[in-house]
């Protein structure tokens, strides 16, 4: 097998937050590619009925294991957020998808000088093994729109793997996790709403090359007429919070550059991190 990334003691804490749902068969898959050194592995059951709980516990025995309040990937996140005590917290999916071996990328655009590391499909050096036309249909078509509206270059705005210093929490504005009423974002568009909200703040957001990988095991909740038109509500209602506001164009992201996968400006981004590469 390959040697992974791994990071040195110089580097920021690194969180990285799980949320989970029946994934047991694909977690040894996970844990086999994460990096070493990360500061803490942090596993968010949303209420599995296989046997996700104690294989996460058996992978990673001194993670931190939670079971989320509500249900829904959003509700996991805030509550694996809410648990984060690194500097940085990266966030990837539990069935394969996102490459845990990537994270050096996105903890070397964020020391680089980006408060929000970006995945991205759709840059040079990333690509996917999953995404079907449609689906790729639609979140051009919702890039697009941001973009517009949000003054925005994102080439991918409904992928959820991204990273960010912990600072970044305070414009997400996630739902309070502790309440127990649904609340808006505790579904799938939480990835869109995290960066939407990015998008109307000051913040630096670097795009990283990413590549999805096919799920092993089981099937996606996901579904995408549902979600799309979740996303495009939030879209919309969050442009309508920054019209409201008065925030000027001075007010949205600046984009900083776009790090394709292999490339030498990553292996630059790697020097300054003080992060192994291989």
């Amino acid at each position: 097998m390959d040697s992974l990334p791994s990071f040195t003691p110089s580097c920021p804490r690194v969180s990285v937050v799980i949320p989970v749902l029946n994934e047991e068969r694909n977690l040894p898959y996970v844990a086999a590619r994460m990096p070493g050194d990360v500061h803490e592995v942090i596993v968010v059951d949303g209420r599995s009925v296989d046997g996700t709980v104690q294989k996460a516990r058996e992978l990673w025995p001194n993670g931190i294991h939670l079971t989320q309040s509500r249900s829904g990937k959003g509700n996991a996140l805030a509550c694996g957020f809410a648990a984060a005590t690194g500097d940085i917290v990266v966030m990837i999916d539990a069935d394969c998808s996102t490459d845990p071996a990537e994270i050096p990328a996105f903890v070397g655009a964020l020391i680089a000088g980006a408060d929000f590391a970006k995945g991205s499909r759709f840059v040079l050096g990333g690509g996917s093994a999953d995404i079907t036309p449609l689906r790729k249909f639609g979140n051009g078509a919702l890039s697009a729109l941001v973009n517009a509206l949000f003054g925005t270059k994102y080439s991918d705005l409904c992928y959820g793997y991204n990273a960010f210093w912990r600072h970044s929490l305070d414009a997400m504005r996630l739902p309070d996790h502790t309440q127990s009423a649904s609340a808006w974002g505790d579904g799938f568009e939480i990835e869109a709403l995290i960066n939407v909200r990015i998008a109307a703040s000051n913040l630096t957001v670097a795009e990283v090359a990413s590549f999805e990988r096919d799920r092993i095991h089981g099937q996606s909740n996901l579904n995408v007429v549902r979600d799309g038109l979740r996303i495009l509500k939030i879209v919309l209602q969050e442009y309508a919070v920054v019209r409201k506001a008065g925030i000027s164009r001075d007010g949205r992201p600046r984009m900083t550059i776009r790090l394709r996968s292999g490339s030498s400006e990553r292996a630059r981004l790697a020097g300054v991190s003080g992060f192994k590469t291989s």
